[in-house]
């Protein structure tokens, strides 16, 4: 019965190839393939559940692939199935059979048909392999895969300015969650000295004997899943990307945002609730997050002026209220409201058209006066202020900007005197020195040895900081983050004894996807003489083929799961020990960073409005 478990993952990746290779004007075609393999999964998924209640419901688990073992250290493809797996995975398939089918009318004639039913196909794909998933490395892949396919949904008008952008943010904040998850890894590795599987997290005695003498790094771990569970589910703080996320076609917003995408987190914490479900002080932390969330957003979602912001707003406070129930146990009461919370807004958000065009309408026709409100019976202090904080948004976007996205521009700033010519002067050399150090074994004092992998790792998060601010050479924001890779590279083989074949392993994808990038580069200034990412260009309608190779390109070079790079980065954090947190620390972040980074790049080069080239722009005097 196992190994029907990959046939999950299989069959929806391989309608995303057969779509791939169809050509853009058989939208017929195209669509019902889609809905072919959705529906077909459907069918195998409802078929599979009925079997499995037959047999007893007992959990599953599949090892199905070793990618890599050294020594010390395994990665390794494992799905797991269990009564959440069965209900997100019905639920995944019902609702994007109904959208697939939704969409090939409602989108019928758009520019970019085919780009749709791809993304969808894709996340699809994502979707089942997180839901399947049955370890943090596997879950990982899935959970970059749908962050991807956000970004391009969300920037699916992508000749327009602001989708782009607001795609952008949500990516961001996508991977600031990577950031909790890639540390929860790292920690989990060293508790139990393994790549635990969640199959054995259900195992009370085990994980019990492990954080009976680790109770701090227990704790830790909690945190990052928690941080990494909210970003993904909007909660406070990170509430006010979902909106904002509604820049997309209206489908895609009800897929993504209204019921599937959206309830990750939820999954997240479900997934790993036998590990931290004796932990007191996360389960309050959680639950005053959903409450906070909850109380915040449904104020907010009452003063907004267009449906799909209040539909968000208010899936986010049912979300609160679900996360709220998973930290007091009821498991299965947040399964039947993540049913039904998803049902709900996925409905909502494709009759917001027809409903906005009726009550246009109708308030023309009937007008009435508005009924009183239970707000209207506060002190008119209290119900003023409330509405200022709600139609502000709580001011979370200045939050975030001010501890986020202000710092990391005021750091970039502060490094522009980091150019080519300083780079191959100073940089290089140095780490020309360090190599040769660590080549030829030459003995240092221990507390020099003790601090330089911080110190490497931390210039190479300086590196991705420039790039992430650079706003004129392309060329050099790519350059520093494959130098970011190899500062990080010198920083572990400092750390520990690392083999030369696994240092080989995580550059290698690195270096191909670095060329790969450089060359599209090199070919794309040739045909516009002159290219800057002070702006958005929107070169992708002019040089479509540059602008799918250097995706990719960007995708191998910030760790997207294609290349070795995915792999090398989790082998990476095997060798950073337990109590080098700061190392953990700038390692997670330089790779959350080169991600903003690359994809900022993409986005200026390829995305947003089309516009000439500086240099075809008539001169103006300042």
């Amino acid at each position: 019965m196992n190994e029907f478990l990959q046939f999950f993952i299989l069959f929806p990746f391989l309608g995303f190839i057969i779509s791939l290779f169809l050509p853009e004007a058989k939208e017929k075609t195209i669509s019902w393939i889609a809905f072919g393999t959705v529906f077909i999964q459907l069918i195998g998924i409802t078929a599979f559940i009925i079997w499995w209640l037959f047999e007893g419901a007992s959990d599953l688990n599949l090892v199905e692939l070793s990618v890599l073992k050294t020594a010390h250290y395994e990665f390794f493809i494992d799905f797991y199935f269990d009564k959440v797996s069965a209900v997100y995975l019905f639920i995944g398939a019902l609702l994007t059979s109904m959208i697939t089918t939704y969409s090939r009318y409602y989108l019928h004639r758009e520019k970019g048909y085919k780009r749709f039913f791809n993304t969808v196909l894709f996340f699809f794909f994502g979707y089942n392999l997180a839901i399947l998933s049955g370890n943090f490395e596997t879950l990982f892949i899935g959970w970059e895969i749908i962050g991807i396919s956000s970004f391009l949904l969300i920037a699916f008008y992508r000749e327009r300015y602001l989708p782009v952008k607001n795609a952008f943010k949500v990516f961001s904040i996508y991977r600031i969650g990577d950031v909790g998850l890639l540390l929860a890894m790292w920690a989990s590795h060293h508790l139990f000295h393994e790549n635990i599987t969640f199959m054995k997290l259900n195992n009370y005695e085990m994980v019990s004997e492990h954080l009976q003498n680790h109770s701090t790094i227990g704790l830790f771990i909690a945190l990052c899943l928690a941080c990494a569970a909210a970003a993904k589910s909007a909660q406070i703080p990170f509430s006010s990307w979902l909106p904002r996320a509604m820049e997309g076609p209206t489908p895609s917003s009800a897929i993504f945002y209204g019921s599937l995408s959206v309830h990750l987190g939820v999954f997240l914490m479900l997934r790993t609730f036998p590990f931290w479900e004796h932990q007191t002080a996360i389960r309050i932390a959680i639950g005053l997050m959903g409450l906070t969330t909850s109380l915040m957003a449904s104020l907010m979602a009452r003063v907004q002026s267009s449906v799909k912001s209040q539909v968000a707003y208010s899936s986010i406070g049912q979300i609160g209220i679900i996360f709220i129930e998973i930290a007091l146990g009821f498991e299965t009461l947040a399964l039947i409201h993540f049913a039904g919370n998803a049902f709900l807004r996925t409905y909502q958000l494709l009759v917001s058209p027809s409903v906005v065009s009726y009550l246009i309408r109708d308030q023309f026709y009937h007008y009435k006066p508005k009924e009183k409100a239970i707000e209207d019976s506060y002190p008119k202090k209290i119900e003023y202020t409330l509405y200022i904080l709600a139609l502000k948004e709580f001011n979370l976007e200045g939050f975030l900007n001010i501890v986020l996205w202000r710092p990391l521009k005021i750091i970039g700033k502060s490094l522009d005197f980091l150019n080519i010519k300083r780079i191959y002067l100073f940089f290089i050399p140095l780490y020309l020195i360090g190599f040769l150090m660590y080549k030829f074994r030459v003995e240092l004092p221990s507390q020099i040895a003790n601090i330089l992998p911080e110190i490497f790792a931390f210039i190479g998060l300086v590196f991705v900081f420039k790039s992430f601010s650079e706003r004129k050479s392309p060329f050099l924001a790519w350059i520093l983050i494959v130098m970011n890779h190899f500062w990080i590279a010198l920083a572990i083989v400092f750390n520990d004894k690392v083999s030369v074949s696994e240092i080989v392993y995580y550059l290698a994808g690195v270096v191909v996807a670095g060329i790969i990038g450089y060359i599209a580069l090199l070919q794309l200034r040739k045909l516009e003489r002159r290219i800057l990412i002070s702006q958005y260009l929107g070169h992708v309608y002019e040089h479509p083929k540059f602008a799918f190779f250097f995706l990719l390109a960007t995708l191998g070079i910030t760790g997207f799961p294609i290349t070795s790079t995915f792999i090398g980065e989790d082998l990476i954090f095997s060798h950073i020990d337990s109590h080098q947190l700061f190392l953990a620390f700038f390692a997670a972040s330089s790779f959350v960073v080169s991600g903003f980074a690359g994809i900022r790049i993409y986005a200026r080069l390829f995305l947003g409005p089309h516009v000439k080239t500086y240099h075809e722009l008539p001169y103006r005097s300042s």
